[in-house]
């Protein structure tokens, strides 16, 4: 199938390998503005145009940068409660000796 592109669905977005605007036939000549080609204006709106298809992938990876963060915190935090809650076992056990031993010295 050769089907040639339309303007709302080029065969390809890279301006490069488009096809030159050519004048249009109906218009008299010399009626509008000359043509004229500023260097590197080309690139610029090329890379332009390539910033603007990554700002997507940007935004996804910085929300999935801080959503990594965000678990890391909750994890550490998380955490720290299980080490307190450990720390506390521990001080209860510690006393429950210390008070058996007491008793042991006592009798």
């Amino acid at each position: 199938m050769n089907a040639r592109g339309t303007i709302d669905r080029p065969l390809t977005h890279d301006p490069k390998k488009q096809a030159p605007m050519k004048p249009s036939t109906s218009e008299p000549a010399g009626s509008a503005i000359p043509d004229f080609t500023t260097p590197g204006a080309t690139d610029s709106r090329q890379n332009r145009t390539r910033q603007m298809q990554l700002i997507p992938e940007a935004m996804a990876r910085a929300h999935m940068h801080e959503r990594l963060s965000e678990a890391e915190a909750e994890r550490q935090a998380m955490r720290l409660v299980i080490a307190r809650r450990m720390q506390r076992r521990a001080e209860r056990a510690s006393w429950r000796a210390r008070r058996a031993l007491a008793m042991a010295v006592m009798q």
